[in-house]
């Protein structure tokens, strides 16, 4: 359901001509496959943040366009708009999406090279941190059957894997020390910034990766010790 959302959409965007003359993607939008409802005997949902529509960013054919309704879909890699006249969910072209902005601030971007990678998918991984390198996140959900006894047969689990992007390649982080190791930082440097600021892997992954590329972009050639 689009609610309130699809109630302003409607209200702001009252008839075809208005739309397209605001938004010249419009084309690209109608003719993308209406996206199918997720199964409703599953328990949660197959989106990153929430089930609602918020106003994000949009780079199609290298083309900005702000303010553009988007839900993503984890599940299947896929990128989600609303026809404003219609209020159907549509499925945009991941052929043609360079990047997106959702509601929250977090931005994706649609790499290649990583094809090998079970989760690769269409390719759109969060941008976490930039520095010399950048930090890369790749959400997902999978849906697991469920034991007990009741309306749903299955729930989503989500999932977020870490890789490190340097120079179109893709170096997958699943421990602290790959991620040490693949920066090529001191220990030493790790302990002063990291370790004695009391900030752990284990307790919190993305924020200690994240002061690592900000250590490393600082740092000058540091060897292992």
């Amino acid at each position: 359901m689009v609610g309130a959302f699809g109630q302003s959409l409607q209200e702001n965007l009252a008839n075809l001509e208005f739309y397209q003359e605001k938004l010249p993607f419009f084309q690209e939008l109608i003719t993308g496959a209406q996206y199918p409802e997720p199964p409703k005997n599953h328990e949660g949902f197959p989106f990153l943040k929430g089930r609602s529509f918020e106003y994000g960013g949009l780079t199609i054919n290298q083309v900005y366009y702000p303010d553009i309704p988007l839900l993503y879909d984890i599940r299947y890699d896929q990128v989600i708009t609303v026809h404003p006249i219609y209020m159907q969910k549509l499925l945009i072209n991941p052929a043609k999406i360079n990047s997106f902005r959702l509601g929250d601030g977090s931005n994706f971007k649609q790499l290649t090279g990583n094809e090998s990678y079970a989760h690769h998918k269409n390719g759109f991984y969060e941008i976490v941190e930039e520095g010399r390198v950048t930090l890369l996140a790749k959400h997902y959900k999978i849906p697991k059957p469920t034991r007990e006894l009741g309306d749903y047969v299955a729930k989503y689990e989500e999932f977020e894997d870490f890789f490190i992007w340097d120079g179109g390649q893709f170096f997958s982080i699943k421990t602290k020390k790959s991620a040490i190791k693949t920066l090529e930082l001191s220990k030493k440097l790790v302990r002063e910034n990291l370790t004695r600021k009391g900030v752990y892997y284990g307790s919190n992954k993305r924020r200690y990766l994240k002061m690592l590329i900000q250590i490393h972009s600082q740092s000058i050639g540091t060897e292992n010790e």
